[in-house]
């Protein structure tokens, strides 16, 4: 059984709370669907595959939060997690992705999560033989040639208390409590490492529905037929003492049991957010100009989204139980434009309601990675302080609502457009500011911002 961090969904609106500001409809949504997946692990396994992920639309303008709340839930649930965008694809026929790349891109993200966590698994044993590798670098056996002196080499030799050379293990224990002091990581070292993990060029395969990069490597095809090549390299200790470690992590990692997991892993827990589906729905503005299929990219869909079994490089993996969250403006097009068979595989339909003036404000102040804290860190870096007034806050938040209001209505990532253009002259002349502090006020945003935002052609070209 896959494991799943076991979140109530009131504790997952919670911390999707610390990042993203309103839209509890959303939260709620994505919160009952990650709590359900740890509820069907739960049940009898018989009943258990016949649970069936509820598939979630999205429906809100651009910059409301759509993609952030299924990415944060992705994290939150240490689950693979890819975003596609729909209108990248094509039917079979059209030259464009096929639908069965998300699923391989999908357990490309698994395999490397996995990964990873095995390598922080077996990080401490990885780190004693990255210790012995260097310890024989620095000190080589009796037969190898003399280390050649080195000016700039925080050691030269060690000789014993009456000026006879020591016995190599006395003298190798010394290295290794300067080594694990930090005093030899300035020395030069020359380390044999693997070339580049042995692989070979890519190839590109020629399948029936188009030319799809698989990332099949010679090494994958040949198997232990071509051995690792490697190559010795001069560095310094600290960067030495890094690549090794690495190198050994993976070597103690079994990648068989890597890829067994990771598939579980994608098929159990695994997130893929398809955005721009309303740019594949046939009504509205898909009835006109050239129409590369959309109803064809719908019916490719379908079988990934209601479960169908993909050979990937790792394995083969079942879309059954992968979650599935689709997200769109539906301007010009409306969700029973899809046909109904993919509408009927998303049960949940959320709508994102558009941000205003008090939102912004919320936006530039209470999430942990704000605008106005990660400008403030920024400017820091210069030693120049920034100031936050309220008025000033809620004047930048002004700006960009009525910016919206009168042009396109891009949501928060207006803000970041009004937070550039206000700091641009203290984000060039920070360099010969140091030590200066300076406010952010409703003077100070007004005097900055006014002209560009009253003239309605200079704010819909450059806010």
């Amino acid at each position: 059984m896959t494991e799943l961090r076991t979140f109530t969904p009131r504790e997952v609106v919670s911390e999707l709370d610390r990042y993203i500001v309103g839209q509890p409809e959303a939260k709620r949504a994505v919160a009952i669907a990650l709590r359900n997946r740890w509820r069907r692990q739960q049940v009898p396994e018989e009943l258990r595959d016949e649970i069936a992920p509820k598939n979630i639309i999205m429906i809100g303008p651009t910059g409301v939060g759509k993609t952030e709340v299924a990415r944060r839930l992705a994290k939150l649930a240490q689950a693979p997690f890819l975003k596609v965008e729909a209108s990248k694809f094509t039917e079979v026929g059209y030259v464009g992705r096929d639908v069965e790349s998300i699923v391989r891109d999908l357990a490309e993200l698994g395999v490397a999560l996995v990964l990873e966590e095995e390598k922080r698994a077996v990080h401490a044993t990885a780190e004693q033989r990255a210790e012995e590798r260097l310890l024989d670098a620095l000190l080589p056996g009796p037969s190898a040639p003399p280390m050649a002196a080195d000016a700039a080499s925080p050691v030269i030799a060690l000789p014993g208390p009456g000026g006879s050379a020591e016995p190599v293990d006395s003298t190798r224990e010394k290295l290794r409590r300067m080594l694990r002091k930090g005093l030899l990581d300035e020395r030069e070292v020359e380390v044999e490492l693997e070339n580049g993990g042995g692989a070979g060029p890519s190839i590109s395969l020629f399948t029936p529905s188009g030319v799809e990069e698989l990332g099949l490597q010679f090494k994958d095809l040949l198997g232990g037929l071509m051995p690792n090549r490697t190559r010795r390299r001069r560095m310094s200790v600290a960067d030495a003492r890094g690549a090794l470690v690495a190198e050994e992590a993976t070597r103690l990692v079994d990648m068989d049991q890597v890829r067994e997991r990771a598939i579980a892993r994608v098929e159990q827990t695994g997130i893929v957010f398809i955005d721009e589906i309303d740019k594949v729905a046939s009504g509205g503005a898909g009835k006109s100009g050239p129409d590369v299929s959309r109803e064809g990219v719908q019916r490719d869909l379908l079988p990934i989204v209601e479960g169908s079994s993909v050979q990937t490089k790792h394995g083969t993996v079942r879309t059954d139980h992968v979650l599935f969250i689709a997200a769109g403006a539906f301007h010009a097009a409306k969700p029973s434009d899809l046909i109904p068979e993919l509408q009927g595989r998303f049960p949940i339909r959320v709508e994102l309601t558009p941000l205003g003036k008090d939102d912004f404000v919320r936006i530039l102040t209470e999430p942990r990675n704000s605008l106005v804290r990660q400008y403030t860190a920024l400017l820091a870096t210069e030693r120049v302080e920034l100031e936050w007034k309220d008025d000033g806050i809620e004047a930048i938040a002004e700006c960009a609502w009525r910016v919206n209001e009168r042009t396109e209505n891009i949501g928060a990532r207006r803000l970041h457009t009004v937070m550039e253009k206000l700091l641009e002259d203290l984000s060039f002349e920070a360099p010969d500011l140091g030590g200066s502090r300076h406010v952010v006020d409703e003077a100070f945003v007004r005097g900055r911002l006014q002209s560009l935002i009253e003239d309605e052609d200079l704010s819909r070209f450059i806010l």
